[in-house]
């Protein structure tokens, strides 16, 4: 996987897959750059988020689950406050 995969789903649907469990993480409005060590599976709470990565981009809002790739390299433009529950090695499909 070389892109980043979202999915939509409802908060009920995100806690069957053990979101109560993974970290928690918030960031206020900023850009900044980032690259991910390890394949990385968030669900988003809140928040409004451009992440752009080589020519493409992806718009995350909240009930969004998605999934980014091992290694990737990508600059994230927070809109508005994220607040996501995370893990890594859970790849979506």
């Amino acid at each position: 996987m070389s892109k980043i995969v979202t999915k939509t789903m409802t908060l009920e649907e995100a806690k069957k897959l053990g979101i109560d469990s993974w970290g928690r993480w918030e960031c206020e409005p900023s850009t900044f750059d980032w690259e991910y060590p390890e394949q990385e599976t968030a669900y988003v709470f809140e928040g409004d988020v451009i992440v752009k990565h080589g020519e493409e981009q992806t718009h995350i809002t909240p009930g969004m689950l998605v999934s980014f790739p091992k290694g990737m390299k990508c600059v994230w433009e927070v809109r508005k406050t994220i607040k996501k529950a995370y893990t890594f090695n859970f790849p979506i499909e």
